[in-house]
């Protein structure tokens, strides 16, 4: 046998009495302070650096990737691996190569999840509708930046945007990218924060351009007599409302309604849908088509098949022989993913606090961020242009006397006292000095000098130009509107999602089957045993089979399409049809409602009501004496719930529930043996269906309501000894000639 080693560690080393500082100490710290030293830095970096886009319409992630790909000279140049551009990202976004290249992925053409992509891709890049189409490696594809992207970059190193170290300071990277247009909202953008969240709608680039010159121009504009509605990459049909769409545009909140596109192929008898919503996927909408055939709650498709092809999306429905393919869709668009609402959530970073705003609110934001680039822009091209007459001024008072500026060079004995000559020779600075001694020996003609300075001029009025521009708002206005008709007139292109009026839908309204309507006589136990059984089967018998030692409590003769109401012992009800229901015989015991139901555990039923036009009364009466009054219709609902909580009021043990079609007389008895005949009519109709009631009978302590049930005039001999005007009352004890059955003591 292997002899066993024992293993030690550093602690068994130890003396028996090492003390070891801090063991076993238990800090107190408040949770305030947790929360501010650890979570608040997490959550404000989530929400600054990482989820909620900024005013260039970028995330950090969107705009690091963006900014590479134009420093490797992709706006023009072929496609390289989409893995060389991952690498190079990583020097600016450290978060690893498969987010880096999933972020690509979205940014592309060949996912088409924008309106306008940034990023040519050649190769397999998946599909923004569908999730089974997955996109290949990036070692497979290949891509670089479109021609659109240039409106992104334009005069970005002309210090139009300021510029930041990289996370190890090796590099430079832009805070913002001078962005030509409002692509906040010309891009669909979601980010997920610590607490907040962004979700930004795309809209028609032409629409936006169109409604910033007008909002520019005049700043009460009417946003949406310009910008019609959103527009989304995979198109559809947006059901439009104005007032919803005004609330999103001036709220920046709600939702946009969309509707898949399909046709119906005569030949072949099926429907195909070519659009879909934005926010859903094709193998969703399949999976919910299959789940409603399954279920039986859809019976005129005979398959569903996803048929996406070199053409782009395609499900195709095949329906049964005489189904009506209008009809048909309008159920789906009800019941499936076919028409979906993109919720809109305008949060955008502004100087680096997320505000929530309209689209009047962000094309405002825009306008004063562009306004900065293209001032900086102008004041880069100023100073140089100021630099550069400086220099050829210089240049022009050396045209007075070349060969003396020669000889001043060649007489010159050390190299460091020939800009100093120069200078005092021809009364220039040292800049201009210099400038003139590094040109070339070739260029030492009049011919190449009287061609620099001859730019005098033209370079003194474009300083005088720009001046003047850094001086009016209203030119860099008139600029900024020109870059847009320009961005407009090259890349804008007619809307993908058309709009359809709310008005003009027909709205799908369920249409219940045909159910065949005929009379029956319902039985109701008190065990809770529910009887439907034909005129002529019961005369054929009606010895009912009973559970031992229950009763029939109820017995109704209706028909077979009216409503039924359990109200059970939990202040539930429960609802269902009669037709819901089998036939049988009373020679059986009948289905057990709460199982049929599905009541919940120990729940029991109490009362049975039938109703076709939910009109009439419930009355609730209590143990403590009070009576409620609700109007049935309260019962009713427009949605086929089965269940309705707080039918009642649980505060007092509930006696009797009873239904009257109109007011009538209940006659109420007491364990006291008191007797009281109280009319209905006196008691007021309550809107909350689980009031506690109004007081019907005084009851003495310890006693309490023991019994109600609807009056008729063969109950009692004396009637008017038990009624009287006003309630609450404490009734009467029983007469001789009325001490029976009605009386029942605990």
């Amino acid at each position: 046998m292997a002899k066993k080693t024992k293993t030690s560690s550093s602690l068994d080393k130890l003396p028996v009495n090492t003390h070891i500082a801090g063991a076993g100490l238990v800090e107190d710290q408040h949770i305030t302070d947790t929360l501010e030293t650890n979570f608040m830095p997490y959550a404000m970096s989530v929400i600054m650096s990482r989820a909620i886009p900024e005013i260039d319409g970028f995330k950090p992630s969107h705009r690091k990737l963006l900014y590479t790909m134009y420093k490797k000279g992709l706006l023009n140049g072929p496609r390289t691996k989409s893995a060389n551009i991952v690498g190079e990202t990583m020097k600016l976004n450290p978060h690893g190569d498969s987010a880096i290249y999933e972020t690509m992925v979205y940014l592309s053409r060949g996912y088409s999840a924008l309106l306008h992509p940034y990023v040519d891709s050649k190769g397999n890049f998946g599909r923004q509708y569908s999730t089974d189409m997955e996109y290949a490696a990036s070692r497979y594809t290949e891509a670089k930046l479109e021609s659109f992207a240039t409106e992104l970059f334009r005069d970005i190193d002309k210090d139009t945007v300021d510029f930041v170290d990289n996370y190890d300071s090796t590099m430079k990277e832009p805070t913002l990218l001078p962005v030509t247009f409002p692509s906040v909202l010309v891009n669909n953008n979601l980010g997920i924060a610590v607490g907040m969240a962004s979700n930004i709608c795309s809209f028609n680039l032409r629409e936006i351009c169109e409604t910033t010159i007008a909002l520019m121009k005049d700043p009460d504009h009417d946003v949406s007599s310009t910008l019609l509605a959103p527009d989304f990459p995979g198109g559809g049909r947006i059901v439009y409302q104005r007032d919803s769409m005004e609330k999103i545009y001036e709220t920046g909140r709600g939702s946009v309604k969309i509707r898949s596109v399909w046709s119906y192929d005569k030949s072949a008898n099926c429907i195909d849908i070519t659009e879909i919503p934005y926010t859903t996927t094709v193998e969703s909408i399949i999976s919910k088509l299959v789940d409603l055939v399954k279920s039986g709650k859809i019976r005129e498709i005979s398959d569903v098949r996803n048929e996406i092809g070199l053409d782009g999306l395609k499900i195709t429905i095949d329906l049964k022989r005489g189904v009506d393919p209008d009809r048909l869709m309008t159920r789906l668009y009800s019941m499936t993913p076919l028409e979906d609402s993109f919720s809109c959530n305008f949060n955008v970073l502004i100087a680096g606090v997320p505000r929530v705003l309209g689209v009047r609110e962000l094309l405002n934001e825009w306008t004063a961020f562009r306004t900065e680039c293209v001032r900086r822009r102008v004041y880069y091209d100023l100073s140089k242009a100021r630099d550069k007459l400086h220099l050829l001024k210089g240049l022009e008072k050396i045209l007075l006397d070349i060969d003396k500026a020669i000889k001043i060079v060649r007489q010159t004995e050390e190299e460091r006292e020939v800009v100093p000559n120069l200078m005092i020779g021809f009364g220039i600075d040292e800049i201009q000095a210099e400038y003139v001694a590094e040109i070339k020996l070739r260029h030492l003609n009049r011919e190449y000098i009287l061609k620099r300075t001859n730019e005098i001029d033209d370079l003194q009025k474009n300083i005088i130009d720009m001046e003047d521009i850094l001086k009016s708002p209203s030119r860099v206005k008139s600029i900024i509107i020109d870059e847009l008709r320009d961005v407009s007139k090259k890349y804008g292109k007619p809307r993908n999602s058309e709009l359809i009026y709310a008005s003009d839908i027909d709205e799908y309204t369920k249409i219940e089957e045909e159910v065949p309507d005929y009379p029956c006589t319902l039985f109701f136990a008190a065990e809770g045993y529910f009887k439907k059984i034909t005129p002529q089967s019961l005369r054929m018998s009606n010895a009912h089979k009973l559970k031992e030692g229950d009763s029939i409590t109820q017995t109704i003769e209706t028909t077979n399409n009216r409503d039924l109401l359990f109200f059970t012992d939990k202040a539930t009800v429960y609802k269902a049809k009669v037709s819901d229901f089998p036939d049988t015989k009373a020679s059986v015991m009948g289905e057990y409602a709460a199982a049929k139901l599905g009541f919940d555990e120990g729940e029991n039923s109490k009362y049975m009501v039938v109703t076709s036009d939910y009109s009439g009364y419930m009355i609730f009466l209590f143990e403590n004496g009070k009576a409620a009054k609700i109007e049935l219709s309260a019962y009713a609902t427009k949605t086929n719930r089965r269940k309705l909580i707080g039918a009642y009021s649980d505060k007092s043990p509930l006696v009797a529930v009873v239904y009257l079609p109109e007011d009538r007389e209940l006659l109420l008895t007491s364990s006291s043996g008191r007797m009281l005949l109280v009319h209905t009519g006196a008691l007021s109709v309550k809107s909350t269906r689980s009031t506690i009631g109004v007081q019907a009978m005084t009851l003495k302590a310890r006693h309490r309501l023991i019994k109600a049930e609807i009056y008729t005039d063969d109950m009692l001999a004396k009637p008017n000894r038990y009624r009287t005007k006003k309630l609450p009352a404490a009734g009467a004890m029983p007469a001789v000639e009325d001490i029976g059955e009605q009386l029942t003591l605990d």
